[in-house]
């Protein structure tokens, strides 16, 4: 019993360490610092990612001092003009805001700060990269996270389990197939329709890595499952353990890879070919007009904002 609280602590703690790895270190993380500007302190946190309608607040938290700037941006992987958009001051934060676009369309952007003819570049020699994504359901975005986390748990613990010959492993190994099924199979494509607009863009329709380390995943588990569903062959065959040893390493590897590289990615040149033949044929346009492209006015702080639902899994 001692034995086996042990290795459930364990196994809770590299699943923690390799979810906060994970988050850390993915395109989604957001870009913090702060910048001296006019002898006074302006900190940052350029997000990412945003979720759900709406557009895209910069803020900046410049505590008492009387700093100006413009936030520039434009359409990522295009060759459009930089937009510029003054820096509004409300309170102790600067703030401008990014145009909504469509799911999984991106913004590049930067800001620069002026002091007396001096221009302070955030961040200094790069522009952030941020996508944007339709709003996902509660319904459907709770239960994936929860199983993709349960899933990397019970994985951790049943690579544990098979260095033990008279480990129980077929009862932890269907766990975590079937978790990995519900989080991964099941509710990933559904969170992924939401987000992105399309319910599957890896293997073998596309190359978004997020769908296709899952399928790894799930694969791994299902041939592991198969290894050691029968508990008489698996004593006989002890070699049959690494099977599922096999599968929680590479579940290990998958979640440690950052969330959201090589994801779903709006083509504009796709898009603006779309826009310029509806235009030829407006029969073909639809009834409402889309100002992908166009900054919308100016918004108060009692205007709505958006949250973004993102939460860093397979």
């Amino acid at each position: 019993m001692k034995r086996s609280i042990l290795l459930w602590i364990l196994a809770l703690v590299i699943t923690l360490s390799s979810a906060y790895y994970q988050r850390k270190t993915g395109p989604t993380h957001p870009v913090d610092g702060a910048v001296n500007v006019e002898n006074t302190i302006v900190q940052y946190s350029l997000t990412r990612s945003h979720g759900g309608d709406g557009d895209q607040p910069v803020t900046l938290v410049n505590p008492g001092g009387a700093v100006t700037g413009e936030l520039a941006y434009k359409r990522y992987k295009t060759n459009d003009e930089w937009t510029r958009l003054p820096l509004e001051r409300h309170g102790d934060t600067l703030r401008a805001w990014l145009p909504h676009q469509p799911p999984a369309g991106k913004l590049e952007y930067f800001i620069e700060l002026d002091e007396q003819g001096r221009t302070h570049r955030i961040p200094d020699h790069e522009s952030i990269v941020t996508r944007f994504k339709g709003a996902v359901p509660n319904w459907a975005l709770i239960p994936h996270v929860i199983a993709m986390f349960l899933a990397m748990f019970v994985s951790t613990r049943a690579g544990l389990e098979a260095f033990s010959l008279k480990g129980r492993l077929r009862g932890l190994t269907i766990w975590a197939t079937g978790l990995m099924l519900i989080g991964g199979i099941v509710f990933g494509p559904i969170v992924q329709k939401y987000a992105f607009g399309a319910f599957w863009t890896g293997f073998p329709f596309g190359t978004d890595l997020t769908d296709n380390k899952t399928l790894i995943a799930f694969i791994a588990w299902v041939v592991a499952l198969a290894a050691v569903w029968s508990t008489e062959r698996t004593a006989r065959q002890p070699f049959r353990r690494w099977f599922v040893l096999a599968a929680a390493v590479v579940t290990l590897l998958v979640y440690l890879i950052p969330h959201s590289m090589m994801g779903s990615e709006l083509d504009y040149t796709k898009l603006d070919a779309e826009r310029a033949r509806q235009h030829a044929n407006p029969a073909d346009a639809p009834a409402s007009v889309d100002s992908t492209h166009n900054a919308q006015q100016p918004r108060s702080d009692t205007d709505t904002i958006h949250l973004d639902h993102s939460f860093d899994t397979p």
